[in-house]
């Protein structure tokens, strides 16, 4: 290739580069990769042979199958997490189970190599949420001009504090300053 056509690629592989990057953050992406890495040893290594100069080593189990079985399934949950990122949570929870039967299962869930990465995976599924949308008036500090000039100014909530709307309690427990309970709860 010339010189010229080496140029030529980097507009176009920076913007593939932005639109992965947006792409990866609207979804668990690193849990996702987890459990994909996770399940690829606990399917591997019932089936792997050791060579050890002439010596050969068979790793294979009883439970060949299930190992196989739990791997394929952390590889679909790990890509369930990245297209669906709705159900990550389910993912996530399945991903941690799989993990820890693959511990009795297959080989100490891939000689402890995939059972780490599959359960660290099913948590970063598990804990990812997905970003608020800010308003674009939000963003800006909002615009005075639109806004009523009777409108009281928004102030931020304070933990604790007992909020009215329109003389009603706020607050599920009934419970405020201004009907004498203060807190206390009655027990009859």
């Amino acid at each position: 290739m010339s010189a010229e056509a080496h140029a030529g690629l980097g507009p176009k592989l920076g913007q593939m580069r932005l639109s992965f990057r947006g792409w990866r953050g609207q979804r668990p992406f690193w849990g996702g990769l987890l459990s994909i890495l996770g399940g690829l040893p606990i399917m591997y290594f019932p089936y792997a042979n050791l060579a050890i100069g002439n010596m050969t080593i068979k790793m294979a189990t009883t439970a060949g199958a299930g190992s196989l079985i739990i791997g394929v399934l952390l590889v679909v949950l790990g890509l369930t997490m990245w297209f669906q990122p709705h159900s990550r949570v389910f993912a996530g929870v399945a991903a941690i189970l799989l993990a820890l039967v693959s511990l009795v299962v297959s080989n100490f869930g891939g000689f402890v190599i995939g059972f780490l990465l599959s359960l660290v995976g099913g948590g970063l599924g598990i804990a990812w949420a997905p970003a608020e949308r800010q308003d674009e008036s939000a963003g800006k500090g909002g615009d005075r001009a639109t806004s009523s000039p009777d409108a009281a100014p928004v102030v931020p909530p304070v933990a604790g504090a007992t909020y009215q709307v329109a003389g009603v309690n706020d607050d599920a427990s009934g419970t405020s300053p201004n009907n004498g309970t203060n807190g206390r709860h009655r027990a009859g």
